[in-house]
């Protein structure tokens, strides 16, 4: 069988991988999974029996394999290497090796791409759609939406009003924003008054800081979880805006304190945490401290001062802090403006660009501080562009874009 042949047949195989590798596992999974056309890095409970396509040899399978990544580049097509790693456990481990993370390759692949930094060299380019209706919001892929409507959904969120603050919850999928679902990612959490919010990720920021978590995973099926299991939401970043109370003329001023990400991120030679799969869901029987009903854990890495005794902090130095870029006032125009090279065409109190503040006595580029490492900006009515880079995550991104929905008295 020539190559041209297994890639067309690859293609084909949509609606017939499932038959080949969902044996033994719940029906209910299965269709959550082919629904988002993801593969779950959450490893199933019971073992997969391994098809006909397993038996291909290794050398074979890795040089077809990689053939079909480096040629599908963007979605849709880039669904044909998920699909790769969807037809038995050998073809995911290859898949896997041969996949790179969105800072070395610039591409979104599997979901764990949503949780890694973005590329250095060149922004990864969303939009997002608002629904007010049923207060949700969708992050797709892609400059902006297609006739077809066939659009990548990447990352969807509700907003819930409480009685003293706003929750943005964060999910893989749009039908589903349970906080006891395997598709719940993280949460953005804001004061009465709309001018701090607080970012909460659904697991440690990288693989070495869940190993001192006794605790480690929330991403359980709504009937595993067991009420004696405390979810953890992991702070990971701040957001503030500066009051006006004097109403003084001028845009809104953010600052965003990322605590999981070291300001020597952006420094030559520096890393952000690059987390490579989700926590595997582990049983864990030592005794657990009481909680209050509807409370939940919360482990902070901007501070040695834990809110809960069962893990440790890691020390990942001093944080990266991000500002708003300045705009300059257009006479002409009689507004406030920014360079958003043609991303946003509609003017807009909740368009704004992230760079950068750091101590001007670290040795860091000028070149590097004054690049944009989020953007974010309304294009029409309820769709808005979001393009964000190095050592953001599409994550951290979303979860920034959403505290600018929210309404603010106080700093308009």
């Amino acid at each position: 069988m020539s190559f041209k042949s297994i890639v067309r047949e690859l293609k084909e195989m949509k609606d017939g991988i499932g038959s080949m590798s969902r044996r033994g596992v719940e029906g209910k999974h299965w269709r959550s999974r082919t629904r988002s056309f993801i593969a779950p890095d959450v490893a199933p409970s019971e073992p997969i029996e391994q098809g006909q396509w397993a038996n291909l040899p290794p050398e074979l399978l890795l040089d077809i394999i990689r053939r079909v990544e480096e040629s599908e580049t963007a979605w849709p097509a880039r669904t044909v290497v998920v699909f790769c790693a969807s037809v038995c456990r050998s073809w995911r481990d290859i898949t896997k090796e041969i996949v790179k993370t969105p800072e070395e390759c610039g591409r979104l692949t599997f979901p764990i791409s949503l949780k890694q930094p973005g590329p250095r060299d060149a922004p990864i380019q969303c939009f997002i759609k608002r629904d007010r209706t049923t207060s949700t919001y969708r992050l797709y892929f892609g400059l902006t939406p297609s006739e077809s409507e066939n659009d990548k959904l990447l990352l969807a969120a509700k907003k819930i009003r409480r009685a003293t603050s706003t929750d943005f919850v964060i999910s893989l999928v749009a039908d589903d924003f349970s906080r006891a679902s395997n598709t719940y990612v993280g949460k953005l959490r804001s004061n009465f008054l709309g001018t701090k919010f607080t970012i909460y990720d659904s697991q440690p920021p990288n693989d070495t800081c869940s190993q001192h978590i006794s605790r480690q995973s929330r991403r359980f099926n709504a009937k595993q979880v067991s009420p004696k299991l405390p979810a953890f939401n992991y702070t990971v970043a701040t957001i503030s805006y500066e009051l006006n109370v004097l109403r003084t003329r001028g845009p809104r001023r953010m600052h965003c304190v990322m605590h999981s990400i070291p300001v020597s991120s952006i420094q030559e030679g520096g890393t952000a945490p690059t987390p490579t799969e989700f926590p595997h869901c582990t049983e864990d029987k030592s005794p657990v401290a009481p909680m209050l009903k509807g409370k939940e854990p919360v482990v902070s890495f901007s501070s040695p001062n834990l809110s809960t005794s069962l893990v440790a902090t890691p020390n990942v130095g001093e944080a990266l802090v991000l500002k708003n870029k300045a705009p300059r006032w257009h006479e002409q125009l009689q507004c406030w403006c920014l360079n958003f090279k043609g991303r946003v065409t509609v003017a807009s109190v909740k368009n704004f660009q992230l760079v950068a503040s750091v101590d001007p006595s670290l040795d860091i580029p000028a070149a590097e501080l004054e690049k944009v490492i989020l953007q974010f900006g309304k294009i029409g009515k309820d769709i808005f562009t979001m393009d964000y880079r190095y050592p953001l995550s599409a994550f951290q991104a979303f979860a920034i874009c959403l505290s600018s929905f929210d309404t603010k008295p106080a700093c308009e």
